[in-house]
């Protein structure tokens, strides 16, 4: 018997309409001001306070929200933060319209509540010391849950007392070499799929094409290669599982497992559960890695129980806390903390929480022996499999002294991703932000921080106490680090009052920008600017030697103290225990890394006013939004960043697999490989690469059609928001919009989303509705009259089978920034060819979250009057392709929709 709802008032907002349900469960709808008016006044109970008080006009909205209390009583669980998500979630029947939403919030507060008196309610323990702790920080919820909570009768472990200590293991031994046999390979593809599946040939295969990759090597720094494009349906993730996993129990080697989103990780850590399928044994032999910046840091959550944090971000440290103690494995981000728990906070976010700056003391930490971040590295040491993202196996490429995954054979997955995060992970940026990171990682926090002084003396106190030429190292380091730009610095360049050598070059950079630089005009406007690095002033030329000289100055005495750590390690004084050496091998670590990043900037000042590089691309920048300046500085990339991928990354591998569903970008035979080589670097190999290609199986004739609407103007916004709106009202929702710049997509919402919501198609939108795009992807998922609008994440990393995704709006022709860097990549790579192969890859991206199933199907609207006939090689083979007015678009849309309920899956004839 459900219990009955709370005597509280409650409030629902959307873009329909506001309801208020007063205690007696009497719900009546209500205008903005007499909303706002009754919430000021009282609390409410209300699901999710930012997105209702965005929907009021009200941000400051506070209440007794629903979504608050979830994360209290259930951490670590999941749910969608939707009214019919919560339902689902508490077994609750979900409320059939808007109007019926304000009178289920105090049902469902009441089914949660009634959770407490539960007796096998399993996230009992450390309730009710966390209630305590927020019931000292005012935590509005607190007295609905004090009066069903009594004082434990044993002591009750709380956070710390909970966490499970890490062990030390000894070396993974290296890997046997085998030869994998096509018949075991392909009995363990069925094993996988299962008896009953329908063997395809495409999937067996590409299998067996994989297995080459885990032949014993023939020669140093020359791996089996293979780059293979698996179309869309093929499987291949199990096709490439099937033979790693034949490799791994005869070789017992591990294999590393690279993807590009850390939603594709989840997918992939998913996928394995094939192959482990004991959760026990799962959890032991598959580890899933990330930057050491996305795990919690028990020493600042620590910190922030402690006082570190205050008003609603002491109540956020407190409901972290909580999770902590039964996360899986204390990943913040896409892991089992709730995606949308950090945006109940607005402003009070949780990257205080991570170690986002190096300031790690390692086993200086009171909790270092159960830190997440440790645990997850020495676990991914005995995996037999580590998912990990492109961006972390290149830095553990690239330094090694960070300590990498030890597998031989690597499977880049969302291959055609490679190029994008080698162009980041290759990088140089001497700006004024990385600049700062830097100053704070020497000097510590300063100003008014209430957190504990971090600074490299505070990390390395034993070692200046101990030993004289480290503590004469690290007193050079902060006084020249001195020279770096600290807080306050981008007004001081505003204010034309720059202090130190580096603030008088970001001031020259940002005055030589100003002067040289072109601003756009129209829609796109207010955004950054930039300039080549060529022909610099005499103003940017003496201010780079003042800088040069002045990193130099920092350089040298961190270089002096890296040598005293290494001597310390290799001939250990008596006081060297064993948590100083482990203190130690962390500043080696980081200090290595900062150590590299001065030696970048100090090789792109060398090129101001001196000769080009030309393996590089120079300019200068002044990075804005919105208008406003938040960056400046000098910038350097590769001008083919897969080039360091192959020499760093690949070559030092036994085997290499790199894979996706459309490396060729639509190509067919040597110019489609052409392409795929440039953008995974393959083409960099001196030994042997292999391709292989298997289509889709899908039928692309039957499943899908391509409208390119040929009546609506590039840049007449209300016309784009008009086509918006009826390409969704016609198909029902179930709409992805997709844009190329974040201006138009908050316009088009804000025009759309009242009339759409009022047809009972509730529409979400990246950079407006103030949710994670993990959470707003959960929510799209989840309602097949919903729409989502979004950029460049949500054409590469949605995976939305079936009905609630079936129609993909891309506004216009993706074409790339005519940036400086593209210019010159443009310039080196075959001029428009290379433009076409990047606007290929993105509209097949785009396209791909379409047809995920063998019986999904929808439509691919692309708002173009003048598409390019030559990028049509962009889709599948034997997609139909029209062009027609949007008039024509929306009928087609409503008639497939109208088959879809019909259960047709052919569209109708043209």
């Amino acid at each position: 018997m459900a219990p009955a709802p709370l005597p509280l008032p409650a409030i629902h907002a959307s873009h329909v309409g506001i309801w208020i349900a007063d205690a007696h469960g009497r719900v009546q709808r209500v205008g903005r001001g007499e909303a706002i008016a009754a919430v000021a006044t009282t609390p409410h109970l209300l699901l999710g306070a930012p997105l209702t008080g965005d929907r009021l006009g009200y941000p400051e909205l506070s209440g007794l929200d629903l979504l608050e209390l979830f994360a209290f009583l259930y951490p670590a669980r999941f749910a969608v933060p939707t009214p019919a998500g919560l339902a689902a979630a508490l077994g609750l029947a979900p409320p059939r319209a808007e109007a019926d939403i304000a009178a289920f919030l105090p049902r469902a507060a009441a089914a949660m509540l009634e959770s407490i008196d539960d007796p096998d309610w399993p996230e009992r323990e450390g309730a009710w010391h966390s209630l305590a702790a927020l019931e000292r920080q005012r935590w509005p919820l607190a007295p609905l849950l004090k009066p069903r909570f009594s004082a434990p009768e044993q002591s009750d472990r709380w956070l710390f007392a909970r966490l499970p200590e890490w062990e030390e293991t000894p070396p993974r031994a290296a890997p046997r070499q085998v030869r994998l046999d096509s018949a075991g390979v392909a009995a363990g593809l069925d094993r996988l799929t299962g008896d009953g599946a329908e063997r395809r040939s495409g999937q067996q295969d590409y299998a067996r094409a994989v297995a080459a990759i885990f032949a014993p090597r023939e020669r140093k720094d020359a791996p089996h290669m293979l780059v293979a494009e698996a179309g869309t349906g093929i499987g291949k993730t199990l096709g490439y599982l099937a033979p790693a996993k034949q490799w791994i129990d005869a070789s017992a080697g591990a294999i590393c497992i690279s993807t590009f989103t850390k939603a594709l990780q989840r997918q992939l850590a998913r996928e394995t559960e094939k192959l482990y399928p004991d959760p026990e044994t799962h959890r032991e032999k598959v580890v899933v890695r990330k930057g050491r910046e996305n795990y919690l840091c028990l020493l600042n959550l620590e910190d922030a129980l402690q006082g570190g944090f205050s008003g609603r971000a002491a109540i956020l440290a407190q409901l972290v806390a909580r999770w902590a103690a039964y996360t899986r494995d204390g990943d913040m981000i896409g892991g089992d903390l709730p995606g949308w728990l950090p945006a109940l906070f607005r402003r009070n976010g949780t990257t205080a929480l991570t170690d986002r700056r190096g300031e790690c003391i390692y086993a200086g930490c009171p909790h270092f022996r159960k830190c997440f971040i440790e645990r997850s590295a020495r676990a991914a040491t005995q995996a037999d499999i580590i998912i990990a993202n492109h961006a972390l196996t290149m830095v553990q490429a690239a330094r090694p002294r960070d300590g990498g995954a030890p597998a031989s054979r690597l499977i880049f997955d969302e291959g055609h991703h490679l190029w994008d995060a080698a162009d980041s992970m290759f990088a140089a940026a001497l700006t004024g932000q990385e600049a700062v990171e830097i100053r704070r990682w020497i000097l510590g926090p300063e100003g008014k921080s209430r957190g504990r002084r971090r600074g490299l003396a505070a990390r390395l106190a034993d070692v200046a106490s101990y030993d004289e030429a480290g503590e004469e190292a690290i007193q050079m380091a902060i006084t020249a680090a001195a020279e770096l730009p600290g807080d306050g610095w981008l007004a001081r360049l505003a204010e034309n009052d720059p202090w130190g050598a580096t603030e008088r070059l970001l001031a020259a950079v940002r005055a030589q920008v100003y002067a040289r630089s072109i601003e756009a005009k129209g829609a796109d406007s207010g955004y950054g600017l930039e300039t080549e690095l060529a022909d610099p002033d005499a103003a940017l030329v003496s201010a780079a030697a003042g800088a040069s000289d002045a990193i130099e100055a920092l350089l040298r005495p961190l270089l002096a103290l890296g040598k005293r750590l290494d001597a310390l390690i290799e001939d250990p004084p008596d006081w060297l225990d064993g948590q100083a050496r482990a203190r130690v091998d962390g500043a080696r670590a980081s200090l290595g890394t900062r150590i590299d990043t001065l030696g970048a900037w100090l090789s792109l000042l060398g090129r101001v006013g001196g000769p080009a590089n030309p393996d590089f691309v120079d300019w200068l920048a002044v990075d804005r939004f919105d208008g406003r300046e938040y960056d400046c500085g000098l910038h350097r990339h590769w001008l083919d960043p897969a080039r360091p991928v192959a020499e760093i990354v690949y070559r030092p591998a036994q085997g290499v697999l790199v894979t996706s569903a459309t490396l060729r970008g639509g190509h067919d035979g040597d110019a489609g490989w052409r392409d795929a080589d440039i953008r995974t670097g393959a083409r960099h190999m001196e030994s042997y690469v292999g391709h292989f290609a298997v289509a889709s199986p899908f039928d692309y004739a039957r499943q899908s059609e391509v409208l390119i609407v040929t009546d609506i103007a590039r840049g007449d916004l209300p016309a784009l928001a008009g086509a918006y709106s009826r390409l969704i009202e016609a198909s029902g929702g179930g709409a992805l919009g997709l844009f190329s710049a974040i201006r138009r997509l908050r316009i088009v919402h804000a025009r759309i989303a009242d009339r759409l919501a009022r047809a009972g198609l509730p529409l979400y939108a990246q950079h407006v509705d103030p949710l994670d795009t993990g959470t707003l992807v959960d929510i799209f998922r989840a309602d097949p009259h919903a729409s989502l609008l979004g950029t460049d994440a949500l054409r590469d990393g949605v995976d939305v089978p079936g009905d609630s995704l079936r129609l993909v709006v891309m506004e216009g022709v993706p074409w790339p920034r005519p940036t400086i860097l593209h210019a010159a990549r443009r310039a080196a790579q075959g001029g428009a060819a290379y433009d076409d192969m990047v606007i290929r890859g993105r509209i097949a991206q785009a396209f791909g979250r379409l047809i995920r199933r063998a019986d999904d199907f929808g439509q691919f609207v692309m708002l173009s009057p003048s598409f390019p006939s030559r990028l049509l090689r962009a889709f599948p083979e034997g997609t139909p392709v029209r062009r027609l007015p949007l008039d024509e678009a929306v009928n087609r849309v409503a008639a497939a929709n109208v088959a879809q309920r019909e259960s047709a899956y052919a569209f109708p004839p043209s």
